[in-house]
């Protein structure tokens, strides 16, 4: 922020933004190539009181993640252009993501998937077709067991889109 309070850029001003909307409304992001699946999944989300920003593949999301800090990421495996195993790595592999709860979701429920999501650092892995009820459970576990990592993004200061290009 600048010295008069007021937010330096507009990727501050849409943190503020999303963080002062609603402190109640947990963000999810929904990162899959089909339209289907992120249309019907951020309706769910949305009836059951979550801020939902969708992402079309990883580099899409990555974009995103410059101006938006959600607080659940779901993350389907098979994408163009980037994946969600490469997703996931590029999120583990930065400081800002490390905390970051991710529920993989896919129709490639194989121990292969499942193990390379593991070492990935996912925190959870769904199979396609799941049940909302499955999926809103997921979220609500990860939420809970991050809360001191969501608190943590409210300090001052931590408002900021990281660029990529700012000190460790």
């Amino acid at each position: 922020r600048m010295a008069s309070g007021a937010p330096a850029t507009v990727a501050q001003a849409e943190l503020a933004s999303l963080s002062e909307r609603d402190h109640q409304k947990p963000v999810v992001m929904v990162v899959d190539d089909s339209i289907t699946i992120r249309k019907v999944t951020a309706r769910m989300l949305e009836r059951n009181n979550y801020e939902v920003v969708t992402a079309k593949d990883g580099l899409d999301a990555v974009a995103q993640l410059q101006e938006v800090r959600p607080d659940v990421m779901l993350l389907d495996i098979e994408m163009p252009r980037m994946d969600g195993f490469e997703l996931a790595s590029h999120i583990r592999g930065n400081s800002d993501g490390r905390d970051l709860p991710i529920i993989m979701i896919s129709s490639r429920t194989g121990k292969k998937h499942r193990d390379r999501g593991r070492e990935l650092g996912v925190n959870q892995f769904l199979g396609k077709p799941y049940q909302d009820s499955e999926l809103l459970e997921n979220i609500e576990v990860l939420l809970e067991d991050g809360s001191l990592v969501r608190i943590s993004w409210k300090a001052p200061g931590a408002n900021r889109a990281c660029t990529g290009d700012e000190p460790r």
